[in-house]
């Protein structure tokens, strides 16, 4: 994640759907310093996430998933990708990726944030951004711009302990399927509690 600017990363529906994912990404996001990274997402794949909460919560107020979305929508506004065609260079297992394809070539992606990544690695290993797991991802912004991480973390310890007593971060991300990330947030914790 070093050199010019901050690379473009586009996130697929089953990275928003996750908590935990969504969470670090906005706390990166926005937490103050320049982040390493901006993000992209389109209104296909935002339905595509909210259909996945209705579905898991079925008797959640309209409210409720309206404020997720406005927050969502309202955090990454600039990063909306509206203008893309799916015009068959998808090559992947399942046509219902196309779109999130034809969005991150769009906006030029470096890379594709998800937790599926064989719906977009080719045959051939060849693909126009880099497919990233949330677990590598993160870990990735903690190589390239620690100072930001700890700060995050610090941050989101004070959310959690606010909200319901008890920050268990690491035990969070792991559950997340990020265990690396998790380990490296830990050792956040543990340098934060020694000052």
């Amino acid at each position: 994640m070093q050199g010019l600017g901050p690379h473009a990363v586009f996130v697929d529906a089953n990275v928003w759907y996750s908590r935990t994912a969504r969470d670090w990404i906005g706390m990166l996001y926005t937490t103050p310093d320049v982040p390493p990274f901006a993000v992209f997402w389109t209104e296909d794949v935002m339905a595509e996430f909210l259909h996945g909460l209705r579905k898991a919560h079925p008797t959640w107020p309209g409210a409720r998933t309206t404020q997720i979305r406005d927050r969502l929508a309202s955090t990454f506004e600039a990063g909306r990708v509206d203008r893309f065609t799916v015009d068959g260079t998808y090559r992947g297992p399942d046509p219902h990726d196309a779109h999130v394809h034809a969005a991150a070539l769009a906006c030029r992606a470096d890379i594709l944030l998800t937790f599926d990544a064989t719906g977009f690695v080719w045959d051939d290993n060849t693909s126009p951004y880099e497919v990233m797991h949330p677990d590598d991802f993160f870990v990735l912004v903690d190589l390239s711009a620690p100072a930001l991480v700890a700060e995050a973390t610090r941050r989101m310890c004070a959310h959690w302990l606010a909200r319901s007593g008890e920050a268990d971060l690491p035990a969070r991300l792991r559950a997340a399927g990020c265990p690396q990330f998790a380990d490296r947030v830990r050792d956040h914790v543990f340098r934060q509690l020694d000052r």
